[in-house]
């Protein structure tokens, strides 16, 4: 197995009080760094909304496939809403082992709002990957789903602030003519953030294959890459025996969907750790060293993307990294892991590269192009 490192952990009450030192976030974010910080000591809600959030992803996996069918949305690269088999692996072979919920998080900045606003440059015809509205599955199937995908969504993105905020006392002393604030008031004021939640089916074909996670060929759930926002915020991933768990509370190919208005779906019983201790978060360090990390239940991760590199020079380097799955050998059972990725990011139309004059949605339209299967 990879060897499993420590990442750099600090808490909110350091975040709010400005005392992170700059040594931590050069450790944590630096050139040398594993890029992943770790916020410890979060809100007290957060744990709640994470199993609620969390337990709803395999509630949605299980969906018919006809009811997922009408959560796509095809014209917007499956940016918004289910996706299921519209990205490729580095072998080439379509990924079909991951079910994605996306989400526009423009209604941290205005409740109103489903998507960005479009602009004179980007707009719902050549950039809908952005600019599309939420698509929601109707309530009566998953009672509660859109509130507490928001709720936890907004507490991720208030302590993203604070950790941009943390950056910024960094940026402006090191890097000539950083402006000032200038990340919290990214992070704060996007309307283009986005959040994933994920589903990672039970990889059953998977189940006699040896647990090794030593070389390239282990990103089988989520293929090496890097983030290409800011900020990502993580939770702890949440694994399930979906062959132990009853879903017929929810309109799955197993039962019927509860009424409407009825209450919300029990939080599903969550397994201790994974089964399979290879499984999980893999970073490829600065060394070349591929290192497991773990993240805490309780606490939030931030990993870099290539926009804060972009952003800071080069100062924080984003941080290459994939997911590994559980063998159903190890547990005997069909294990699934659940967990929300919130990517904060520029505005389309802010500069990511003020030397090029690269804008957010230039840089962000190549990369969606490079990923999406064609």
């Amino acid at each position: 197995m990879s060897p499993l490192a420590q990442a750099v952990t600090v808490s909110l009450k350091d975040l709010i009080n400005g005392t992170v030192s700059f040594e931590a976030l050069q450790e944590a974010f630096g050139p040398d760094s594993l890029g992943i910080l770790v916020v410890e000591d979060v809100p007290p809600e957060f744990a709640g909304l994470r199993h609620r959030l969390l337990s709803y992803s395999t509630y949605l996996g299980n969906l018919p496939r006809s009811t997922l069918d009408q959560l796509e949305n095809e014209k917007a690269k499956y940016l918004t809403g289910w996706s299921l088999g519209k990205e490729t692996l580095k072998s080439g072979q379509v990924d079909t082992l991951k079910g994605s919920f996306y989400a526009n998080c423009a209604f941290y900045v205005d409740p109103a709002l489903s998507c960005a606003a479009p602009t004179e440059e980007f707009n719902t015809d050549n950039f809908p990957e952005y600019l599309s509205p939420n698509i929601w599955p109707d309530e009566a199937l998953l009672p509660g789903f859109k509130t507490t995908l928001e709720q936890l969504c907004r507490l991720v993105i208030d302590v993203a602030v604070l950790v941009a905020r943390a950056c910024d006392r960094f940026a402006e002393a090191e890097i000539p003519g950083y402006p000032q604030a200038y990340l919290e008031q990214v992070v704060s004021t996007s309307t283009t953030t986005k959040a994933r939640l994920l589903h990672y089916f039970p990889d059953t074909a998977a189940a006699d294959v040896p647990s090794t996670a030593s070389g390239e060929d282990e990103d089988d759930w989520c293929a090496t890459h890097l983030d290409h926002g800011c900020l990502t915020g993580l939770t702890s991933a949440m694994f399930v025996d979906e062959a132990a768990t009853d879903l017929t509370r929810t309109g799955s190919a197993s039962g019927p969907a509860p009424p409407v208005g009825g209450p919300l779906l029990e939080p599903l019983p969550e397994l201790p750790a994974s089964p399979d201790p290879a499984a999980g978060l893999y970073i490829k360090s600065r060394a070349g060293q591929t290192v497991q990390v773990k993240i805490p239940r309780g606490c939030i991760a931030f990993q870099t993307g290539e926009a804060l590199e972009r952003i800071t020079g080069g100062k924080f380097k984003a941080v290459p990294h994939f997911v590994r799955g559980a063998r159903a050998a190890a547990s005997g059972g069909r294990i699934a892991r659940n967990t929300l990725a919130v990517f904060t990011q520029p505005n389309l139309g802010d500069e990511v590269d003020r030397e090029q004059h690269i804008t957010f949605g230039e840089f962000a339209r190549g990369i969606v192009a490079k990923n999406t299967v064609s």
